[in-house]
């Protein structure tokens, strides 16, 4: 005998044969009643079935593989809240024993057991702390000299990361952009000291630039600002952004002086879902000593029975991406981050290579400091091309690889580029692959005989709508 209620769903169904089925996904009101787990799983699922899989991902800069291992652990600890000290102390330990390692990588010159630092949900919590600290120092110092302090300002490249445009806007501080230039393709610091005034607590410098993968010379920088500061009795320190190379530089290039050893540099913030090789989201931020950071932005509060001390924007989030940092710590280790790491760089530099070869392309530079891979149309190709890379962009998606193409910051935004992600997880034969169908593309856009709707755009300065692609990083 057939069970009546069969149709609606019990363990003995199968999901394609439910009622719940021919029902459309909720959009803008909770169902009224409950469905199967099967069901509901399923329904997700085909929600994002049709999505690029995360390891054909090029243009996300986070991190899209992690060993059986290291899933399982962070699968395990989802339900934790790392806030809550009382219950689960071991992880605040342990994260702080990330802190630590982070730092250390930094060549931090805190000599105190606990180094000074702090969690985010990615670095771009890490990044408005470390804005926030050095803004509430320079209040502070402009206080006690008797002076106003209404006016602050900081200065950055115009290749600056999303973040930083909210962290102006939303705490109202000037943000003086330093435009990049065909010349200068990373921080002109000269340019940069001349936008420094008594009201310039900062200058943040970008170790990965998200649109280009190159980094600024923060040894330069950093003397600049020496000088500059001797010569005016100001203050200005520097403010790392190093969402890339933070766990880059440490590994394959121990000897560049960019991090802690320079005298200005002052706080560093990283993400630990890049290439920090974790799961999103993590991010990291470290001071180079205690004193760098403003007492008032530790908040206490007695929760749940204990006091805790805390600094993130953030409060209640799971403890995962803390497990998952700590695993890849101890399983890697030192040689371990450098192997993948360097593994990841070479890939990015065959591919560099590769596509410098081809007739059609030049790269944004010669050097490739970070796996980040960027490239243009040579000029006299696009000239009498019938096709753009915002073409080549959408060629891509059908064989399911998500390489971005879009305009570079202002004052050469009439430059558009492609950029590849060489990330732990994109293997020489995934980058072989990659290599033959960008080939086969352009031989099939060379080959039209009429000019494609984005090219004609083009020619008529029409602004482009193309796909919305995440490269600025996050």
């Amino acid at each position: 005998m057939i069970d009546p209620n069969y149709r609606q769903g019990d363990i003995k169904s199968e999901a394609f044969g439910q009622d719940a089925m021919l029902q459309p996904a909720p959009v803008e009101k909770i169902p009224d009643g409950p469905t199967t787990p099967q069901v509901a799983y399923q329904m997700v699922k085909d929600e994002t079935f049709a999505q690029t899989q995360p390891r054909l991902n090029l243009a996300t800069f986070v991190t899209t593989y992690m060993d059986d291992y290291a899933t399982k652990l962070m699968n395990e600890a989802i339900n934790i809240n790392y806030i809550d000290e009382t219950e689960y102390p071991r992880v605040a330990v342990m994260c702080q024993k990330c802190i630590n390692i982070v730092a250390n990588l930094w060549n931090t010159p805190e000599q105190k057991k606990w180094k000074t630092g702090a969690l985010a949900i990615g670095s771009s919590e890490a990044c408005m702390l470390g804005g926030i600290a050095a803004w509430k120092r320079w209040i502070e110092r402009r206080k006690k000299a008797g002076k106003p302090y209404d006016k602050p300002n900081f200065v950055i490249s115009s290749a600056y990361q999303v973040v930083w445009e909210k962290f102006a806007t939303l705490w109202n501080i000037e943000m003086r952009q330093v435009p990049l230039t065909k010349e200068h393709t990373t921080l002109d610091i000269d340019q940069a000291i001349k936008m420094c005034d008594e009201n310039t607590f900062a200058v943040v410098a970008i170790q990965g630039v998200t649109w280009t993968g190159l980094n600024d010379d923060v040894e330069a920088l950093d003397a600049a600002i020496d000088k500059y500061n001797a010569e005016t009795g100001n203050e200005v320190c520097i403010h790392i952004d190093a969402a890339t190379g933070g766990f880059i530089l440490p590994f394959l290039f121990p000897e560049k002086k960019w991090d802690f050893r320079l005298k200005w540099v002052l706080s560093i913030s990283t993400s630990g879902h890049k290439f920090g090789l974790v799961y999103p989201g993590l991010g990291w931020v470290v001071w180079k000593d205690k004193q760098y950071l403003p007492d008032d932005m530790s908040f206490t509060v007695d929760y749940l029975g204990a006091e805790v001390t805390q600094v993130g924007l953030n409060y209640s989030r799971p403890a995962a991406q803390i497990l998952g940092q700590y695993y890849q710590f101890i399983r890697l280790g030192f040689e371990g981050y450098k192997n993948v790491q360097y593994n990841s760089l070479q890939i990015a530099k065959y591919l560099h290579a590769q596509i410098s070869a081809m007739p059609e392309f030049v790269p944004y530079s010669e050097d490739v400091p970070n796996p980040i891979v960027t490239w243009l149309m040579k000029p006299e190709v696009q000239k009498d091309a019938k096709w753009t890379l915002y073409d080549l962009q959408d060629k891509l998606a059908q064989h399911g690889w998500m390489v971005p193409a879009y305009a570079m910051p202002v004052n050469i935004e009439d430059m558009v580029v492609m950029r590849v992600l060489c990330k732990q997880g994109f293997s020489r034969d995934m980058c072989d692959e990659l290599l033959h169908d960008i080939k086969a593309a352009v031989a099939e856009l060379n080959a039209l005989e009429y000019p494609t709707t984005t090219r004609i755009a083009m020619e008529k300065n029409i602004p482009l709508v193309t796909k919305s692609f995440n490269h600025t990083g996050k």
